[in-house]
């Protein structure tokens, strides 16, 4: 047995980056399906082809079947992806001004295959216009690969931020960091996902979201604000101190933080942050409200998530508040009719 500090540099617990898989060794695994979802459909739709024929748009993406993941094992991220994916299409010839529709059938895109040797099938509805069909085939598909590639290119980029932790340096490479002179400078890079390093270096992201509620500003101010409405949709005690300072606690210690700003029936800043998170890491929350006549759109954003709590967080926004705030405000309207 090795003497304590001699042992396998791999197994050193004191070289966490952040508590957690030690120099990158252990296996660890992230589920890449909603995200690879809405990033096909943001690199696809709206794709427009053109060419002497006439001029074709990339429609809705209709059917998106499959799944995909990147995991990390020993410094290494191994990607698997295979998706079914069928586009529309609509086309109109130049000549006539004739408007045609058709689809685009992608039966197996995964890393098994390059996106060059992946099947691209365009088909078009009965009649004529085969000259728009052919653009499809030809400018069509070369488009939509580029697209795909794109995919793929964010997917081992954009999505992977933070699954290889930073580790820490052998002592001379620390030394000569240290003896780098004064004037040298060093220039952060900037992400698509606005990557901040927070605290004790965890790769974060930022969230943004926006929903309408059947409710004016005020009335779902004090959604977030009083105790008792609080409980109501999360059907859970909580404690709620709605004052600058004020602490907030809800779904039974899952969420807790502190009120850092309220504005009535406009805005609301919190210190929050999930059980399941790095001890004493704090996302900031911004509920901004605005009036739309009987309605009211809250904007969410919330900076500073740890990246690979990017897509929980994001859907314990979207179903624990507010898909059972909708569920409230609906009771409520039943109960005075």
């Amino acid at each position: 047995m090795a003497k304590w500090g001699q042992g396998d540099p791999r197994w050193i617990v004191e070289e966490r980056a952040d508590a957690t898989n030690v120099n990158n060794w252990h296996w660890t695994e992230r589920d890449a399906t909603s995200w690879s979802k809405r990033k096909l459909k943001e690199v696809l739709e709206g794709l427009v082809v053109e060419g002497e024929a006439g001029r074709c748009e990339i429609g809705d993406l209709k059917h998106v079947e499959g799944e995909a993941s990147c995991n990390s094992r020993k410094g290494k991220l191994i990607f698997f992806y295979e998706w079914n994916l069928r586009l529309s299409w609509k086309g109109t010839l130049k000549e006539s001004g004739e408007k045609h529709k058709g689809s685009v059938e992608i039966p197996n895109l995964s890393e098994e295959n390059e996106v060059d040797d992946t099947e691209i099938n365009v088909s078009k509805k009965k009649g004529e216009g085969d000259v728009l069909k052919d653009l499809m085939r030809t400018e069509g598909t070369t488009k939509v690969r580029e697209a795909l590639r794109d995919y793929l290119k964010a997917l081992k980029t954009e999505f992977t931020l933070g699954m290889i932790l930073p580790t820490k340096a052998p002592v001379g490479q620390e030394l000569a960091t240290e003896r780098k002179p004064s004037g040298s400078t060093m220039q952060d890079s900037v992400t698509p996902q606005s990557l901040d390093m927070v605290g004790v270096k965890i790769p974060t992201v930022r969230i943004h979201m926006r929903e309408v509620f059947n409710s004016p500003a005020d009335g779902l101010y004090s959604i977030f604000t009083k105790k008792e409405l609080v409980q109501k949709f999360s059907k859970c005690p909580a404690v709620i101190e709605a004052e600058k300072g004020g602490k907030l606690q809800m779904f039974e210690g899952c969420v807790s933080g502190e009120y850092t700003e309220l504005v009535p029936s406009q805005r609301i800043v919190l210190k929050w942050r999930c059980r399941s998170w790095p001890d004493e890491h704090y996302a900031t929350v911004a509920l901004n409200f605005q009036d739309l006549a009987a309605q009211s759109e809250l904007e969410l954003e919330c900076k500073g998530v740890p990246v690979s709590h990017e897509e929980s967080t994001r859907q314990c926004w979207k179903k624990q508040y507010f898909e059972e705030i909708h569920t409230l405000l609906q009771q409520s309207k039943d109960n005075m009719e």
